[in-house]
């Protein structure tokens, strides 16, 4: 505890959706705690940096965050410094001793250690429910957290642990109230999400958490991201086709096509185990869109691997697809083989790759011309004009919706527009019917 009083506190969130989860529930924590949360660092009592440790980039910006945060302190705009998170986790000693002007440095899903340490009071710090940083209409639900799986090329093991699943009762509680609050898309995430259950009933349970949620009123849209493409669970897919509200969407990062390349990362499987399974999921889940992500310049990438994977991608024509350049990580497996491939030739492969997946997506774009499509509004950006989404696109990740409408639209309404313009990634329409949708949507692909 601070020998100073402390009542106001800003939390910055870097990384992914994961940890936008774990910073709303530190700032649920805080704010049971008697802490006054404000949305930026200027004139907070503590500056509370959630990190991210994941690749090379992440970790530069978490420490330029910190450096920026230790010079507020200095200036007199905040009092305290917390840093939080996975970066913190796996370079704890090394951040002490390089920062001594942080005062506290915790790893991951130390909400109560925080509040604690800021509060006066810490017989109100128990953790709970969380305070939502997205806008009321749309949610991420944290399934289970850590990961089994000994991919060679990621450390989140070492920040997050094992998998460990969250009992089904309590996300059906936290679904339930959010669904309560107005919230009408829940979005499942994990490092693992298709490994659901494992732990804790010795099978994969994931399609049958996925109906327990579908059957909750109100849940509208339910969307799963971050699904393992080895051993995949194919009973998902009969929920996705056989549930209205099951978005007819999913995210699985295949990470590379070659077989050599994913013997090499331990992905558990091979191009063609990869390529039936990609069949299989969209014979049985027809107009699916699959959304993936893959790394070049991994060390025993060769360029006849590249090509092998620009062929495949052509060949596959992804909804939606991003790219890492290979990030070498201390203490994973891959760190052993090196970082043999120059930064030049991995950025070069990066922009290849995306050129050709944004002529892939062009092309599907353009093909929902004159199209009507359900979406959901998330924003107005101009007083006749809204930033939507279609069942297709996640938040913050895939492509928007540029709806003009001469009726407002409050966030969170289901609507039906018609495509009249498709940029690369982009929709543009004009709104054909403001009825709200008790239903899920037809998926927006083609």
């Amino acid at each position: 505890m601070l020998e100073f009083p402390i009542r106001t506190v800003s939390i910055v969130t870097l990384g992914c959706s994961k940890n936008t989860v774990d910073s709303e529930v530190l700032a649920g924590t805080l704010a049971r705690a008697g802490l006054d949360l404000v949305p930026t660092p200027e004139g907070a009592d503590a500056l509370v940096i959630n990190t991210c440790g994941f690749i090379e980039a992440a970790k530069e910006e978490s420490i330029q965050t910190i450096l920026e945060a230790v010079e507020l302190k200095e200036r007199g705009n905040v009092r305290c410094v917390v840093v939080a998170g996975c970066l913190a986790q796996r370079y704890g000693e090394e951040l002490q001793r390089e920062l001594p002007e942080v005062d506290l440095i915790v790893g991951t899903e130390q909400y109560a250690a925080i509040a604690r340490y800021l509060s006066s009071d810490p017989r109100y710090t128990l953790v709970g429910e969380r305070v939502r940083s997205t806008p009321a209409h749309y949610a991420y639900v944290k399934i289970s957290e850590g990961c089994d799986h000994p991919c060679s090329f990621c450390a989140i093991p070492i920040m997050r642990g094992k998998h460990r699943s969250r009992p089904a009762d309590e996300i059906e509680r936290e679904v339930r109230m959010l669904v309560a609050s107005g919230t009408r898309e829940i979005i499942l995430i994990g490092q693992d999400t298709t490994y659901y259950g494992y732990d804790l009933y010795r099978k994969r349970t994931i399609a049958d958490l996925l109906n327990r949620l579908l059957d909750i009123e109100g849940v509208e849209w339910l969307r799963m991201l971050y699904a393992y493409p080895s051993h995949f669970p194919l009973e998902v897919l009969d929920v996705m086709q056989q549930r209205s509200n099951m978005c007819k969407y999913l995210d699985i990062p295949l990470q590379h096509c070659s077989t050599d390349v994913l013997r090499s990362m331990r992905r558990g499987i091979t191009r063609r185990a990869t390529e039936e399974l990609l069949a299989t999921i969209r014979e049985r889940v027809p107009g699916i869109a699959l959304r993936t992500t893959f790394i070049v310049g991994y060390p025993t990438e060769t360029e006849e691997h590249f090509e092998e994977l620009c062929r495949f991608v052509e060949e596959q024509r992804f909804d939606r697809m991003g790219v890492f350049t290979y990030s070498h990580e201390e203490d994973t497996y891959a760190e052993i083989l090196g970082d043999p491939i120059p930064a030049e030739v991995k950025q070069q492969r990066q922009n290849l790759l995306m050129e050709l997946q944004r002529d892939i997506s062009l092309e599907r774009n353009q093909r929902l011309v004159g199209q009507q499509l359900r979406a959901i509004v998330d924003e107005a950006v101009a007083p006749d004009q809204y930033r939507c989404r279609t069942e297709a696109d996640a938040p913050e990740v895939d492509g928007e919706f540029y709806v003009r409408a001469d009726v407002p639209l409050e966030p969170g309404t289901f609507i039906t527009a018609t495509v009249t313009d498709a940029a690369e990634y982009d929709l543009v329409g004009t709104l054909a019917d403001t009825s709200i949708a008790s239903k899920a949507a037809p998926c927006a692909t083609v």
